[in-house]
This record gives structure tokens, C-alpha cells and sequence, in this order.
């Protein structure tokens, strides 16, 4: 029997926290792959911030050997914002475990994650997760997954990746179902870069998939879609930890150490080969990923001007590892020297800022989350922007088109009425409902990205007592009335604060915006005008009084003449000021409402 015939590469997918990582340290511990002094809890989430928040933010590998068999396991993340991880996992493995929640069922992302593995044609192999629990209705998610998958129920494996029970099952199908990767050994060298990681000793790490040939320290490589070379300084599997090896062959998962620098060369998707390879046309690349598309926008500034230098550094590092992050320099009057930043998700948005101000060091504040726009000139030049200060006057805009999704929320029966409510409160279009087994709904809306990068996750959590879940997918662009919402201080934008916003929602939008800022600007010595403007109209106004000296507290007795005299001077001086006078608007006003 070949090596590679005995070789299984499998991931774990499901929705967020119905237990991928706590049953991946189960299998950690019956392979003995680690030892049991040495066993942790989500020992496969290496970073503080996945533990914290008991979350899967970075997919990854480790290899274990069970009954001769060599298992190559991809631990993957749960969360809608990350899917794009998941997706990378699929692409370098045979065969998926689809876990489910036995107390929760089914879900938006567990579905949205088979629809990926079943596009792929991998095996799926389908568990009920957490049966110990009290609370676990496990026939009813048995039921759930068999309606799915059109299966019969005794096909589930049922376990517990607490206690253990079921967990040998479950690898003992993972051995017989899922087949053995087929490569060509005696092949030229091709390779799917699937991940990657900076090591400041070591330069650009690729996390690889093995297709056809093999791969050593030494060899000189190279990289279809960069064109880069270089010579690989090691090679080695993941233990988790990773683990020097003498050479990678067709159908493992290992690691690359390629000494490069510039970690823009390092593209996940990529094919890497033999530089040989390329020069003489012997090898053609692997289908790599589909480009990711970030779908929310937002400014990242440093609260200290002079640690600029520092986040362009930190960023930089940071998008070798996150293939959906992107980024390009911006500056702001009101908050200096920052970066204009593109992520999947608001999630994706707060575990990108937490990272840099942990791993890095930086005390951070990120602008009002957007989404980009589409926009077509009145001489007929279409562009795309990101940034609400981009949009141009309306005199020179023929249209201006918003992007679009196609959402998905799985929810208990009872709590569709107020999701329909507020989803038809946020302009979403209803194209389908979908009753499962269990009593529970899938609501299919189209509805616009705008409508749910602030706070609507929260309001579909608090409507369905937590319950609902949710998935999406991008459609396109699609016209709409959409104007700039801009924020005035005594008559002057704030860049900071301007939002595209649609029509209807601007009055409301402008009113919250202004009486928000008014508790948090300080009195000044005149009068502050706080204004929410679409271009040169008002349609919101508060305003903060001067702070009043008291300028009678020394006058005593006398013609009341003097006290009119004194306070008609204070006033003259107070309009003076109003016209000649800045704004002291704190930073810390900035990141309250920004917050």
C-alpha cells in the first residue's frame, strides 16, 4: 500500500460555538498526539483573544497518527465573518466532520458551511455534538441533520467532545469513509498555499497542501501568482506546534520557511512549485480562491500621532495571516494620520483592531463603519467608493448604487414576527421562508449591507432571546436614493462623521447624531452650533450655550445703566468670538461617539 493510501485530510465545520475546538483536543488526546500533562482546553486556538471570547478565529492544522493511519486535522472558525478561513480549509482536505449542537440544532452558518463542503464534493461525515449536556435534544438534531442531508438518523454519530463518549466513533469513520488524497508522487512539485504566517526570524511561513511531488530544504521555489523565488530554508509538519521534517510528499500538510521579507509575496490561493517548474512551462497552477471581497469599510487612527509609522508596520504583518483584510493610507483633519481599512464583518473589524492594539502595542479608534458604493459620473466615469467624504456633489453625480445580500436567519418559530418586523424595517425585500424540522424558520431576505453592519446582529439577538442566527452571501450593486449625511460644528464638516445614508433614514439618522455630540463637546466661551446637513440644507440643530462669566460679581450699587453697559460688552464679545473662535472638540468625544 502506497504511504499516501494511508494518509486522511479532514476538517471539523459547524456554527460558531457548537464545539469544534473542544472536540478537536478530544482527538488531540486519543491519537496522543499531546500528552495529557500537557493538555489545555482549545488547545488548538493559539491566541489569547480566541480563548477569551472562546472563539475560532484562525483555522488550524495539526497531524495525528491513529491505527496506522495518518490524520491530517484543520480546525476551523464558526463565525459568518471568518467563512473565508473556512472555505481555505476545505480546499485542502478530502473530507468534513459537520457538527451540530445537539441543544441548539441546526443553524444559519452550519448550513452555509455544508453548502461549501458539498460544492467541493468532499465526504461529509455528520455528528451531534454536547449530548451530556441537560439541555440536549438530541433526536430532534439527529432529525435536523438527517432532513438536511437526506440521510437516515443512525448514519449520526452521536458524542461528546467534553467527556470523550463517541469521539473513537467518530475517527474510526473519519479512517474508513474519507478517502485517501490522490496526487501524482513521482510528479513536479505543486502546492496550495492555504494559510500563512510571519515570523520575524524566519520571514514569510506558507501553510501548504502537498498535491503532486514533493518538497524539501533546499529546494529553490517559486510562486505562480507573484512570480517570486526563493529557496525553502525548512519544512515540516504541525504537532501542533510545527515540527522540522527531513521532506513533505504528495498528500500531506505541512509548513514552508521561505525567508522572504516582503510578506505581500506570500498570497493565499497561490500554487508554489519548483522554480524549474515555471521556467520551463512544465506545470500549470492549482485552482486557487476566489478573491475575498471585503464588505465594510472603516478609518483606523492612532491616538498617538508618532505611533503612525508603527500601525503601517503592524498592519502590514498582520494581512499576511488575514487574506480579507485590507488597507491604504488616509488622513483625517480631526484625527491625523490613519488607514483606510476593508473586513468581512464588524466582528472581523473588532478582532482586527484587538489584535493590533494587543500584538502590537497601539491604543487605537476606528471610525464609523461603512460599506462601498458604487458610483457613475455625470460624463459617464464609473468608480468605486469607500469613504463617504469621496462622494462628489450632486451636480456631478448621475447615480450612485449600494451593495446588496442575499441573508439568511434561522430562528424558533416564535420569534418570527419581530425579525420580519425589523428586517422590513431595514428596507430587506422577503424572497422566500423555509420551515425545517424542530419548529424552526429560515427567513431568506435581499437587503442592503448597510442596513446590518451597525447594530443589527445585537437587535436579532435581543428579538430572539439569542436564538436566531445568521448568514449572508454579496448579490451586486443596486441603485438607490442615497445622499451624504454631513455633521457641521459652528458651520464647519467634520470628515470624521459623514455617512451615506438613504433619504428616508437621514432626518432620524442626523437628529441622533447631533443630540449624541451634544453631550459630549465641552461649553466653550460662545455659542456651538451643532448642525446634520445634506448639502447645503439643515435638517437637524442643537446647540451648546457659552459658558457665562459672571462679569456683575465685582459691581456693587449704582445706575443700572452700568450692570446694561458690562453685560452688552460680554455679548459683543461673545458674537466676536463666535465668528472668530475654534472648537476645541476632544479626542475623547471622538471615540465616545465613534465607540
Amino acid at each position: 500500500m502506497a504511504v499516501q493510501d494511508k494518509i486522511r485530510n479532514f476538517c471539523i465545520i459547524a456554527h460558531i460555538d457548537h464545539g469544534k475546538s473542544t472536540l478537536a483536543d478530544r482527538f488531540l488526546e486519543i491519537t496522543g498526539t499531546i500528552e495529557k500533562r500537557k493538555m489545555k482546553e482549545q488547545l488548538l486556538d493559539t491566541m489569547d483573544l480566541e480563548r477569551e471570547r472562546g472563539i475560532t478565529i484562525k483555522l488550524q492544522p495539526v497531524k495525528m497518527q491513529y491505527k496506522g493511519y495518518t490524520l491530517n486535522l484543520i480546525d476551523t472558525p464558526g463565525h459568518v465573518d471568518f467563512s473565508y478561513e473556512v472555505s481555505r480549509s476545505l480546499a485542502a482536505v478530502e473530507g468534513a466532520i459537520l457538527l451540530v449542537d445537539a441543544s441548539q440544532g441546526v443553524e444559519a452558518q452550519t448550513l452555509a458551511n455544508l453548502h461549501l463542503a458539498q460544492e467541493l464534493n468532499l465526504r461529509i461525515i455528520p455528528a451531534v455534538n454536547k449530548i451530556d449536556l441537560p439541555g440536549a435534544n438530541i433526536e430532534s438534531a439527529k432529525q435536523e441533520l438527517a432532513s438536511i442531508l437526506d440521510i437516515s438518523v443512525e448514519e449520526i454519530v452521536e458524542v461528546s467532545g467534553k467527556t470523550g463518549v463517541g469521539v473513537e466513533q467518530l475517527l474510526d469513520r473519519v479512517v474508513s469513509e474519507v478517502s485517501s488524497p490522490i496526487g501524482q508522487e513521482l510528479s513536479p512539485l505543486r502546492a496550495l498555499v492555504f494559510d500563512s504566517v510571519f515570523d520575524k526570524y524566519r520571514g514569510a511561513v506558507a501553510y501548504i497542501r502537498i498535491v503532486d511531488g514533493k518538497i524539501q530544504a533546499g529546494d529553490h521555489i517559486s510562486l505562480f501568482a507573484t512570480g517570486t523565488a526563493a529557496e525553502v530554508l525548512e519544512v515540516g509538519i504541525f504537532t501542533p506546534q510545527l515540527k522540522k521534517s527531513t521532506v513533505l510528499e504528495s498528500g500531506n500538510i505541512g509548513y514552508v520557511v521561505t525567508g522572504l521579507r516582503d510578506v505581500s509575496k506570500v498570497q493565499v490561493g497561490d500554487t508554489l512549485t519548483v522554480s524549474s517548474n515555471i521556467e520551463n512551462n512544465t506545470v500549470k497552477p492549482l485552482i486557487g480562491y476566489k478573491k475575498v471581497v471585503p464588505f465594510v469599510y472603516a478609518g483606523i487612527f492612532t491616538i498617538n500621532n508618532a505611533d503612525y509609522p508603527k500601525l503601517r508596520d503592524a498592519l502590514e504583518k498582520l494581512r499576511l495571516s488575514d487574506a480579507a483584510l485590507i488597507y491604504e493610507p488616509e488622513n483625517s483633519p480631526a484625527l491625523g494620520f490613519g488607514f483606510r481599512c476593508g473586513f468581512l464583518g464588524l466582528l472581523h473589524l473588532d478582532i482586527v483592531q484587538e489584535r493590533l492594539e494587543r500584538e502590537f502595542d497601539l491604543e487605537l479608534v476606528a471610525t464609523t463603519p461603512s460599506v462601498n458604493y458604487e458610483i457613475i459620473l455625470t460624463n459617464g466615469k464609473k468608480q468605486i467608493i469607500t469613504n463617504p467624504t469621496e462622494l462628489p456633489d450632486s451636480y456631478q453625480l448621475k447615480s450612485i448604487a449600494e451593495p446588496w445580500i442575499r441573508l439568511e436567519v434561522l430562528t424558533p418559530n416564535q420569534f418570527m414576527g419581530g425579525i420580519i418586523q425589523l428586517l422590513q424595517d431595514r428596507r430587506g425585500d422577503q424572497q422566500d421562508i423555509k420551515h425545517f424540522d424542530g419548529g424552526k424558520v429560515m427567513l431568506i431576505y435581499e437587503i442592503p449591507l448597510s442596513s446590518i453592519v451597525m447594530d443589527f446582529y445585537d437587535a436579532l439577538k435581543s428579538l430572539s432571546s439569542g436564538y436566531a442566527s445568521m448568514n449572508y452571501e454579496f448579490l451586486g450593486f443596486r441603485e438607490a436614493d442615497l445622499i451624504r449625511l454631513d455633521i457641521l460644528v459652528s458651520g464647519k464638516p467634520v470628515d470624521v462623521l459623514s455617512v451615506i445614508i438613504h433619504r428616508s433614514l437621514s432626518a432620524s439618522m442626523g437628529k441622533k447624531l447631533v443630540e449624541k455630540l451634544k453631550k459630549l463637546i465641552p461649553r466653550q466661551n460662545f455659542e456651538v452650533t451643532l448642525q446634520a446637513a445634506i448639502g447645503g440644507k439643515i435638517i437637524a440643530r442643537e446647540d451648546i450655550p457659552a459658558l457665562r462669566k459672571d462679569v456683575l460679581a465685582k459691581l456693587y450699587g449704582g445706575d443700572r445703566t452700568r450692570k446694561d453697559k458690562l453685560l452688552e460688552k460680554q455679548k459683543a464679545g461673545k458674537k466676536r468670538m463666535k465668528k472668530v473662535g475654534q472648537v476645541d472638540i476632544p479626542q475623547e468625544a471622538f471615540l465616545k461617539l465613534l465607540s
